[in-house]
């Protein structure tokens, strides 16, 4: 999840990467974005584990379908919606920001696949990173700033927090807490709920019958508060689901995958 593997398969967001250099950026800046155009469509955004109970507040908490999920911030129920930003890319109130989103442009990435070492690497279509009059210089006679080490050491922060977050849903894949979800949600005055489908979620029957000894490990490691964030956070569908309504932002179809 916060690895780049080959540019034919960025992950969500970048559009291109270059290594960050000495050399070819000696006088580059990289400057605060007003706004995020690459949110406008986005309705899914990756979570680590450490800002679950963060999140929760703002988000409903899903996890992906498949063999491999991580956990994702819903800022919308159906594709190419978000009802967290305007038009422009603007938040509309403030909220807490995933991680992934606060990273951007910047990357850890291997840029060999036969190589353990990540390189600092930016996406060069954000606008954020060049020869700007403006922001902070990325390096000074020819070493990093301090305004990149700041940069690499959000980075290196973010990948060990991925690793956090690999090893808490293999947990969860362990104890057989994951499940296929599916939630339905009646609009007043239509004839049937949108259904919703296509995310993981924790069963909850499964965590009550959990054996003794597997529940006080798991408060012991920290995933059980974890857990609880994730499940109360999908009480947040339904607002969500009101903020689209609200907006207009509804599909035609009341049955859709959220991821």
């Amino acid at each position: 999840m916060a690895t780049a593997p080959a540019n034919a398969n960025l992950p969500l967001f970048y559009k291109d990467l270059v290594p960050l250099s000495s050399v070819d950026h000696a006088d580059f800046h990289a400057r605060a974005l007003d706004r995020a155009d690459f949110l406008i469509d986005q309705h899914a955004v990756p979570l680590t584990s450490d800002e679950l109970v963060a999140a929760s507040r703002f988000y409903p908490i899903v996890f992906s379908a498949g063999d491999n999920p991580v956990p994702l911030a819903l800022m919308g129920l159906n594709e190419g919606i978000n009802t967290f930003v305007d038009a422009e890319g603007k938040l509309v109130n403030p909220v807490y920001v995933p991680a992934y989103i606060r990273r951007y442009p910047f990357l850890l990435a291997r840029l060999r696949p036969d190589s353990e070492e990540l390189s600092l690497c930016f996406d060069p279509t954000a606008n954020a990173v060049g020869k700007f009059d403006e922001g902070d210089a990325l390096f000074a006679d020819g070493k990093p700033s301090e305004a990149t080490n700041a940069v690499l050491q959000f980075c290196q922060n973010f990948e060990e927090a991925g690793q956090r977050t690999s090893m808490f849903v293999e947990e969860l894949k362990k104890a057989d807490l994951l499940m296929d979800g599916e939630v339905a949600i009646q609009p007043e005055g239509a004839d049937k709920p949108y259904i919703y489908r296509g995310f993981q979620m924790v069963d909850e029957n499964k965590l009550r019958e959990l054996r003794g000894d597997v529940l006080r490990k798991m408060m012991q490691n920290g995933m059980l508060p974890l857990i609880f964030a994730h499940l109360f956070s999908l009480q947040l569908m339904r607002e969500i689901f009101a903020e689209q309504v609200k907006s207009g932002k509804m599909p035609l179809v009341t049955e859709a995958p959220i991821v």
